[in-house]
């Protein structure tokens, strides 16, 4: 049976008082839940919540990663390093990064090789965007997405790697994809693995990551196909973030 898993992914937000009074927020309300819950933060506070998460069960996240082990790529931050403050997981391709940064699905696949290669488990994200969707491209979309990383690291290595549906046009705007429809691009997903190994497909963690909160969470993730969530907003607000915990 698949473990549900719980995500937060604080994009560009955070202080160093923020994020000490969030972190204790989780911790003190930890306890008890089953998910495997992760927080995923902006590279400046990793030693920050390293810190402070030491000895408990939360687990310490990235948001991105460069291919590169190391060298002359200013501002960017490899693998090797995101490993060195204890990190587990690291976001890789959320839609953010594909659409203001340009990464292709195959700069998001030599990422997850990258990540792999350093023994870290990615969040491979993928998802449609609102005209996609519109003109019934959801499935080629999100197919092309995933298949880019087959070719590149083979379908075992999914046996590492964590899949987070992300529907685009459900990101920040407050819209959310119906559990109808969320379930559907969750099973065509695990359809899509199983086309090459059903025991992956089975096994593969697929969350969902479009504007999961506190009030629809308990039924999204009720969903024979959705895992967890990978959340924003909401993983702000610690309160709001182990409600959703909870519901897993």
């Amino acid at each position: 049976m698949r473990k549900t898993i719980i995500a937060g992914n604080w994009k560009m937000n955070a202080n160093k008082d923020s994020v000490k009074s969030l972190i204790g927020g989780i911790l003190s309300g930890i306890g008890g839940i089953n998910s495997e819950v992760v927080v995923c933060v902006p590279f400046p506070y990793l030693a920050q919540v390293e810190s402070l998460i030491d000895g408990s069960d939360l687990r310490l996240g990235a948001q991105n990663l460069n291919i590169n082990p190391k060298g002359a790529f200013t501002g960017e931050v490899s693998a090797e390093m995101i490993k060195d403050f204890g990190v587990k997981h690291v976001i890789v391709g959320h839609s953010e990064r594909r659409s203001f940064y340009g990464e292709t699905n195959t700069v998001v696949a030599e990422k997850i090789k990258a990540a792999l290669d350093a023994g870290l488990t990615p969040l491979l994200c993928v998802g449609e965007l609102l005209e996609d969707r519109e003109t019934g491209k959801t499935e080629a979309v999100v197919e092309e997405q995933i298949n880019a990383v087959i070719e590149l690291v083979g379908i075992d290595s999914f046996n590492n790697i964590i899949i987070a549906y992300e529907p685009v046009w459900a990101i920040g705007t407050g819209m959310t994809a119906t559990p109808e429809q969320a379930q559907e691009v969750h099973l065509f997903i695990r359809n899509l693995l199983g086309k090459s190994s059903e025991n992956i497909a089975q096994k593969t963690p697929i969350l969902y990551g479009g504007s999961m909160n506190a009030a629809n969470a308990a039924v999204l993730i009720s969903c024979p196909d959705i895992d967890g969530g990978l959340i924003g907003g909401a993983a702000l607000k610690a309160e709001d973030f182990l409600q959703i915990c909870r519901a897993g």
